[in-house]
């Protein structure tokens, strides 16, 4: 009689689990968080569907930071999200939110030298400001080498792509060949662009983007040519061959540049670094000769008009040595 009642009882309980689960398994499959998510898609795409306010996008979009609070603060910053297109353009996967916590961090180790140094308020200020710029001085040469990469392989991409349109292959297929045959990181924007496009982006949307993560001028002309030719119509493929010629040429025409002109960089860089490097070193051989730049108010103000003049010369020396072609 126990066993019987005891066996009931298990089995009423089981039956009691299985009807619970069968009653939210229903309730979810017609009302959870992936339906409704589901139904509003549907309704985006729906002739005449309309979502609210904003716009549906299959692209997942960048996050500023993993936290919705810091990200709502650096919504408040200006130009913030031309720094994280900055850092996309890169190749850096770092947010901005980890951008902005290495900028305080080093501004932070800056200041720290300086009290260790015994320095003024205003040279520790100075100090740390300057070391409050090496994320953005990575930030920017790491965007220039991938520039300068970018902008050699994409000959070899024009060229590949003129020879799939003449052997026969559609424009999407060419974006994949790119992708898979060309290193990157020019083969990957173009895979990229090629996954866009086979998730259902429109060709002119996916190319608009490649152009807004890639930030070279001789892609942009190559867009502008794509997408004239699906407008007004043409021999795409001899006109991709042409760009790929002058691309060649001037970046033939760069390379000599910059041979000629390496001498003169080269003395930039001697003359911009040298006086720091002088200071760093009397600093640690003689401190007392060089703390009258910051102990005695001539030596202050004698130290802060030499600074601005060599700063202004650096700047001005970049400006010479720099030659856009």
């Amino acid at each position: 009689m126990n066993t019987s009642f005891i066996g009931f009882a298990v089995l009423a309980f089981l039956a009691i689990v299985l009807l619970i689960e069968a009653v939210y398994l229903f309730w979810n499959s017609r009302h959870g968080t992936a339906v409704k998510r589901m139904d509003e898609r549907l309704r985006a795409l729906s002739a005449g569907g309309n979502v609210g306010k904003e716009q549906m996008s299959i692209l997942k979009q960048r996050l500023l930071s993993e936290s919705p609070f810091v990200t709502r603060l650096l919504l408040r910053v200006p130009r913030v999200h031309t720094l994280d297109r900055q850092l996309q353009q890169a190749g850096m996967r770092w947010s901005v939110a980890r951008f902005a916590t290495y900028t305080l961090l080093c501004a932070v180790a800056g200041a720290v030298l300086g009290f260790l140094m015994q320095v003024p308020a205003v040279v520790m200020a100075v100090l740390a400001g300057v070391l409050s710029l090496l994320p953005m001085m990575i930030l920017r040469r790491k965007r220039a080498k991938r520039v300068l990469q970018l902008e050699r392989q994409l000959p070899d991409a024009a060229d590949l792509i003129a020879r799939a349109l003449r052997a026969g292959h559609s424009f999407p297929a060419a974006l994949g060949m790119v992708g898979e045959e060309l290193p990157d990181p020019l083969g990957g924007e173009f895979a990229l662009a090629f996954d866009e496009i086979n998730y259902g982006v429109s060709m002119n949307d996916a190319l608009l983007n490649m152009v807004n993560r890639v930030p070279v001028e001789d892609l942009r002309y190559f867009v502008i040519a794509v997408l004239i030719q699906r407008e007004a119509g043409g021999n795409l493929a001899e006109i991709l061959g042409c760009i790929a010629g002058i691309i060649r040429e001037r970046l033939k025409l760069l390379g000599k540049v910059r041979v000629l002109s390496a001498e003169g960089r080269l003395s930039a860089w001697v003359l911009g670094v040298l006086p720091f490097a002088i200071l760093g070193l009397l600093s640690v051989l003689n401190p007392g000769y060089i703390t009258v730049f910051w102990k005695d108010p001539a030596g202050v103000q004698l130290a802060g008009i030499a600074i601005t003049m060599m700063l202004f010369g650096i700047l001005w020396m970049r400006k010479v040595v720099r030659i856009h072609i």
